[in-house]
């Protein structure tokens, strides 16, 4: 899609105004961004989840700036024209609001980002107004959110609860309110998405495991074509099992080596007789 046009923040909220479900999907590499952007993407969430899907940590908890920073590079090399989104990792923004201006700006000025994302409720509104304030468009995220795995209980359906589902209303419009031009609803309940996306003012509504009523959709890349092998999330549609593909074309390959009918001639390179037969005469 090389005549394709940069994704811009006005022309997601013209998708918003003429009720065009916007697409997001979380990527980590050059090869996969490019694929992304030729399929049409519209946003693509360069996020912490990279500590789980291709660093293989237990949890998103490990994951430093200078790993964020590494893999939203090569995603904008992949993807030029997508809307690039910087997932802010654990102690990048929660100390102060000025370590969360810092490290966003590192985001825009380093990975080329044209946003970020952090996690957090009204806690971390100021976080948000600051960051804003500085030029730099943000997006929070609120239910299951993954750096606070440990003090939710694990990973679960957030705001089921009358009162929990008033508390991340509240969340939503405060940060709003800070400045979000987006906010994600991870896990939580489809009513309670709906009445947040139909409340919103000025505010993009993405939706990850929360029914399809917000203004997008948020997917995790190795969740969709069965890449991670630790679980299957509930909320993930499988579009094509690329891991047993993969598997499968491995298995075959230590089967062909060990039988050695891999390599074939056409596998690999020759040299002409009368420079071989040179050779063995310079190495008498």
């Amino acid at each position: 899609m090389s005549d394709r046009k940069k994704v811009t923040l006005p022309m997601l909220f013209k998708k918003v105004a003429n009720k065009e479900p916007i697409t997001w999907l979380t990527c980590y590499d050059y090869p996969t961004a490019y694929l992304q952007e030729e399929a049409g993407i519209d946003m693509i969430l360069v996020g912490d989840s990279l500590g789980m899907t291709m660093l293989g940590y237990e949890t998103t908890l490990p994951v430093t700036m200078e790993d964020m920073i590494r893999h939203s590079q090569a995603v904008r090399r992949g993807a030029p024209h997508v809307f690039l989104v910087g997932d802010m990792p654990y102690m990048s923004y929660q100390p102060s609001v000025e370590t969360a201006i810092r490290n966003a700006g590192r985001f825009m000025a380093e990975a080329a980002t044209d946003a970020i994302k952090l996690e957090g409720g009204a806690e971390m509104a100021s976080r948000i107004e600051g960051i804003v304030k500085a030029g730099i468009p943000a997006i929070g995220h609120l239910g299951l959110t993954p750096q606070s795995v440990s003090a939710l209980g694990g990973y679960r359906v957030q705001g089921r609860s009358a009162a929990l589902a008033k508390k991340i209303i509240d969340d939503a419009k405060a940060l709003e309110n800070a400045g979000a031009f987006c906010i994600l609803l991870e896990m939580v309940p489809d009513r309670l998405c709906k009445l947040i996306t139909e409340r919103a003012q000025d505010c993009i509504i993405m939706s990850l495991g929360s029914g399809p009523d917000a203004h997008g959709q948020l997917l995790i890349y190795h969740d969709m074509f069965g890449l991670y092998p630790r679980f299957k999330p509930r909320m993930a549609k499988m579009f094509g099992n690329a891991g047993e593909v993969i598997l499968n074309g491995l298995k075959q390959y230590v089967a062909e080596v060990t039988n050695q009918t891999f390599p074939a001639p056409e596998n690999w390179f020759g040299m002409p007789d009368e420079e071989y037969e040179e050779l063995l005469n310079l190495l008498k």
